[in-house]
């Protein structure tokens, strides 16, 4: 198939000659092979015009959650990969948050085989230890043989600090990357939300920043007495971005990302009881927002993620006490960050990542394969339940306004555009 971009802005600021150049990109079997000023269609070339085009090359997201297997009336992998490709992502990595959880390297094929032939590429993380219960180590070497690109137990701090320290020196000899999710659950009790004037004044439990800050600050001890790579998700206060920056000026190999909603939220919204709100971790405090954006921006903390968790409505729409966590967020992701950041930034923190997983960055280069993303970075609209393509709902971002919106995408030789207001 031939496919024609007309007019495209290209946002790539690491190719200083294309840089917010306006351009034609001609695209055939799924290779860029040709970038001009001005190119005439062939025969039997699909022509792509949108108002105000911009493209970049696919976008990143290092956290997203589906269903299968086990929780197929959440999300199938068929259609969360779908959702992805109309929001603008062309790769992401999946969280081990199914059942049974992924914890040795057949699971790792069956994810790889579920997804093939799809847009969106799916690259699984593996368990860091057995059923995820942080009692004995995975088979990390045959997952990351089979696929996985890292070894995370989803949500669930690890309580061992021995087998963090383990698990860092086990995986230096191929060099595995170790999630360590930031959570004392001794300081964080039975606490659901942030711990604060808000929680207070409604009567929830709270959970302190303390308790990630501690774990954070005994992760960064243990990485600094074993070497290896860790990486620690989604953080949310701004003590525990100053922890990394320290430690990342001490020359470990610490990386960490944070969930665009930390970035737009804070706790007050809380004060409806509305569930979509009840994340993990919670909602902070404005300064905490603050610090969280100064970090993206300076490069304390790595990339965002969409922290895509579908949950289908019994598990959202009760008491608030009882409710899951989680919120999805590939559809909201482009919208929302770009009301926070100017479109270059916006564009560079939803590219930026692959490194991190031995993965390899898309280029826009004549002879290279078409791994694009095209959008508007103009434009308003306010998100609605029609919108949602997940075929959960729990969205906290309904009702919200969104500045700018995805076109579609292209990536393995596949075109899929969405359906924009």
């Amino acid at each position: 198939m031939n496919i024609l971009l007309k007019s495209a802005k290209i946002i790539d600021k690491h190719n200083e000659s294309l840089h917010l150049k306006t351009r034609d990109i001609l695209i055939k079997d799924g290779i860029i092979v040709k970038i001009a000023a001005k190119i005439e269609p062939e025969s039997k070339t699909q022509v792509v015009k949108h108002k105000n085009l911009h493209v970049s090359v696919g976008w990143f997201d290092s956290s997203v959650s589906f269903g299968e297997p086990g929780y197929e009336e959440r999300e199938t992998i068929e259609n969360g990969l779908r959702t992805a490709a109309l929001s603008g992502f062309t790769d992401v990595v999946l969280n081990p948050s199914t059942h049974p959880c992924p914890d040795s390297s057949s699971d790792i094929v069956y994810l790889k085989n579920a997804a093939a032939g799809q847009l969106t590429n799916l690259y699984p993380l593996g368990t860091l230890t057995m059923k995820a219960d942080g009692n004995d180590l995975a088979e990390l070497y045959d997952m990351k043989n089979a696929g996985a690109v890292g070894f995370y137990d989803y949500k669930l701090p690890m309580t061992n600090a021995n087998l963090l320290k383990v698990a860092l020196q086990y995986v230096q000899n191929f060099s595995g990357l170790v999630y360590s999710f930031p959570l004392d659950t001794k300081i964080a009790g039975k606490g659901i939300v942030n711990e604060g004037a808000v929680s207070t004044q409604l009567g929830l439990k709270g959970i302190p920043a303390l308790a990630e800050e501690l774990q954070v600050a005994r992760d960064l001890f243990i990485l600094e007495y074993t070497g290896g790579k860790l990486h620690i998700p989604t953080i949310s206060t701004a003590t525990s971005v100053k922890l990394i920056a320290d430690a990342k000026k001490k020359g470990l190999d610490v990386s960490c990302s944070v969930a665009i909603h930390n970035l737009v939220y804070t706790d007050s919204v809380l004060e409806e009881f509305d569930s979509t709100y009840k994340v993990l971790p919670p909602l902070r405090t404005k300064p905490d927002t603050k610090t969280l954006l100064k970090g993206l921006k300076d490069g304390t903390i790595d990339f965002v993620t969409s922290d895509h968790t579908p949950m289908n409505i019994e598990e959202k729409r009760i008491e608030f006490d009882n409710a899951s966590y989680g919120t999805i967020g590939l559809e909201t992701a482009f919208g929302s960050l770009n009301q926070l950041l100017d479109i270059e930034v916006v564009v560079n923190l939803l590219t930026k990542g692959r490194e991190r997983y031995g993965l390899k960055s898309p280029e826009i280069k004549e002879g290279e394969i078409a791994c694009l993303t095209l959008f508007t970075p103009e434009g308003s609209s306010t998100f609605n339940e029609e919108d949602i393509e997940s075929t959960s709902k729990n969205s906290m971002f309904l009702g919200s306004e969104m500045k700018g919106s995805v076109y579609g995408s292209i990536n393995n030789s596949i075109h899929l555009t969405a359906n924009t207001k």
